[in-house]
């Protein structure tokens, strides 16, 4: 007679990678957890390669992140004033050189619309040049707005940019479509990102530095006179992040005296673009700030 029970021995024996990939395309996936077993344990049998599996492990971060957690933070938005003329922004422009701008009226909460940037090429074509009939209708998302949802209307509305904003209403920051796809594919060069190797810190007009996220501490030492170590990791990058105990955020600041770094750039799993300067700090001051 047949045991209609399965015996314990099955039941106990570790399944096969074939088996729970079997489990996968049944209706009724275990867990995403078990999902991600099965996916790091394809790459350790190099059934995928690592840059498949860490934009796979994006996919899934993206579903869990929101609006709040990448955002351009509201101190940092680079916007245009209606009031002001053309020739006054337009080297403004130039100078932070994004393809966006948010255009506020009164208060930099009173966003009117988007500038495009090469919409302005009107501006010396056009005698009768309307600068606010130029502008784009601007998208308002809440912080907690799921960074998969926004993506598939990011998609569906062919738009590039959101403004987000807080639960009374107020600016609190901004969105691009790059800021989302770079949680799955990593970093996308940008305005920010720098063209040489060799140029991983630059000096900037204010006094600061432009650093990557990726410098040899050594390098940064060498360059600063800074004795930061080296003996777990070997990245300015790598560094904060051990400091901190986690990636921060765009827009956080931290302080490792004598420096003080701002992330200008992240994603959810790198630092990738810093701005550092000097300053001498008490003890207090020693850990994490939001700008």
């Amino acid at each position: 007679m047949n045991d209609p029970y399965p015996s314990s021995k099955h039941i106990d024996r570790p399944r096969s990678l074939l088996e729970r990939l079997s489990d996968l395309i049944s209706p009724e996936p275990d867990s995403r957890d078990e999902l991600l077993e099965v996916l790091q344990d394809a790459h350790a049998r190099n059934l995928i390669d690592a840059e498949s599996l860490s934009m796979i492990e994006g996919v899934f971060q993206v579903s869990e992140l929101t609006a709040r957690d990448i955002m351009v933070p509201r101190a940092q938005m680079d916007m245009v004033n209606i009031a002001d003329a053309p020739e006054t922004f337009i080297p403004y422009m130039q100078q932070t050189a994004h393809s966006r701008f948010p255009v506020y009226e009164g208060s930099r909460d009173n966003i009117i619309g988007i500038l495009l940037a090469k919409d302005l090429l009107r501006y010396y074509t056009d005698d009768d040049f309307d600068l606010r009939a130029t502008l784009r209708p601007a998208v308002f998302i809440p912080e907690s707005k799921r960074l998969n949802i926004l993506l598939r209307e990011f998609r569906n509305n062919r738009n590039h940019i959101a403004i987000v904003v807080d639960e009374y209403g107020g600016v609190a920051g901004l969105v691009t479509i790059e800021d989302v796809l770079e949680q799955i594919v990593g970093d996308i060069e940008d305005e920010f990102d720098l063209d040489e190797d060799d140029d991983n810190i630059v000096a900037l007009p204010d006094g600061s530095w432009r650093v990557r996220g990726l410098t040899e501490i050594e390098q940064f030492n060498e360059t600063f006179g800074t004795a930061f170590p080296d003996d777990d990791v070997d990245t300015v990058g790598g560094l904060l992040v051990n400091h901190v105990g986690q990636v921060p955020h765009r827009g956080e600041v931290i302080y490792l005296p004598p420096m003080r770094f701002e992330v200008l750039r992240a994603d959810a799993r790198q630092l990738h673009l810093l701005q550092v300067r000097r300053e001498l700090l008490d003890d207090a001051h020693d850990g994490v700030a939001h700008a």
